[in-house]
């Protein structure tokens, strides 16, 4: 994408639906393999290993959902010994699987939502849906436990029917989720670094209808992004301050995207989610927070790219055949 385009969509002035820049999937099956040089790795075709499309120093996956940011693919990296930007296997499949996430987040004393959350075998075993949520206050927001981009997420408010809820996420994954809603703005934060991260500007998400859904995120013709968020300084502080603490806490590496919920009456924040490979389109806040605060998206790649080789460089590996061990 020319310079020019990148710099007017970053902007805002540019942004159509979010959906309309992806990449269509064409070509020839590949193959990821070891390189023939330590740390590299290569593209090779599929029915022919030795036909080499591509050798690669760094690995840059921009992947959402399971197999792409869950660990899947790092561990695949991992086990070729080439450097990849961003989390690792841990931080990765934590970051995904929001009850892991939760859970460590607590353990750090990073504030979160009341929530609740259940298998499928759970569900189909209580009598009553209601009494899996005892304590909860409505609206609740019921959601597969590992799964992202708003997919498979429901709104329950006073009346509605939860089964129908808790049926939608268990078609995309066997463990449920189940938080209690706060009224409040859904506020957003970049963290950049190893093991010195920093936290970028706050930005928030001006939302229709009560929650930032699938269809808002990926197919609205609006930019829905503020940035940076009107915040008083204290507030702000506070965000960059546990969005730090919360990338600590599963272990993180590169980059995230800290989620917040903002109840602006009750002074309260929570963590709702963090997320390890924050998008890269029209509408994605990450490049936008971090232009805010002075660093420009050429700026933020050179960064993870040296992240990728510093981590890299730190990782004992395996001797080679005919090396000592």
């Amino acid at each position: 994408m020319p310079e020019a385009v990148l710099s007017e969509r970053l902007s805002g002035s540019g942004a159509g639906r979010a959906i309309d820049d992806r990449l269509a999937v064409t070509g020839p099956a590949v193959e990821l393999r070891a390189g023939p040089r330590r740390g590299t790795a290569v593209v090779t075709a599929m029915d022919s290993p030795g036909a080499v499309h591509a050798e690669l120093d760094v690995v840059f996956p921009v992947l959402h959902g399971p197999f792409g940011e869950d660990g899947v693919v790092q561990g695949l990296l991992e086990s070729l010994g080439v450097p990849y930007v961003g989390c690792g296997i841990l931080a990765s499949a934590v970051g995904m699987d929001k009850v892991a996430m939760k859970r460590a987040l607590r353990a750090e004393g990073v504030p979160i939502t009341p929530h609740v959350s259940f298998d499928a075998e759970t569900y189909r075993a209580a009598e009553d849906p209601e009494k899996l949520v005892v304590g909860l206050r409505r609206p609740l927001f019921v959601k597969p436990a590992r799964m992202g981009s708003s997919i498979g997420i429901s709104r329950v408010a006073a009346g509605d029917d939860l089964a129908a809820a808790v049926e939608e996420a268990l078609r995309h994954d066997n463990l449920v989720v189940v938080e209690q809603g706060v009224t409040g703005r859904e506020l957003e934060c970049g963290v950049l670094g190893g093991t010195r991260p920093e936290a970028s500007a706050v930005g928030e998400v001006r939302v229709t209808g009560g929650w930032f859904d699938y269809r808002q995120k990926y197919l609205g013709d609006s930019d829905p992004m503020v940035v940076p968020a009107p915040l008083p300084d204290d507030v702000s502080g506070r965000i960059r301050e546990l969005s730090v603490r919360a990338f600590a806490a599963i272990g993180g590496w590169g980059l995230a995207r800290v989620d917040f919920l903002y109840d602006e009456a009750a002074g309260e924040l929570y963590v709702n989610e963090l997320n390890t490979m924050p998008g890269f389109t029209a509408h994605s806040m990450y490049p936008k927070v971090w232009a805010a605060a002075g660093v420009g998206y050429r700026e933020i790649l050179d960064r993870l790219v040296a992240l990728a080789f510093a981590r890299c460089a730190d990782r004992p590996r395996p001797a080679a055949e005919g090396e000592p061990r």
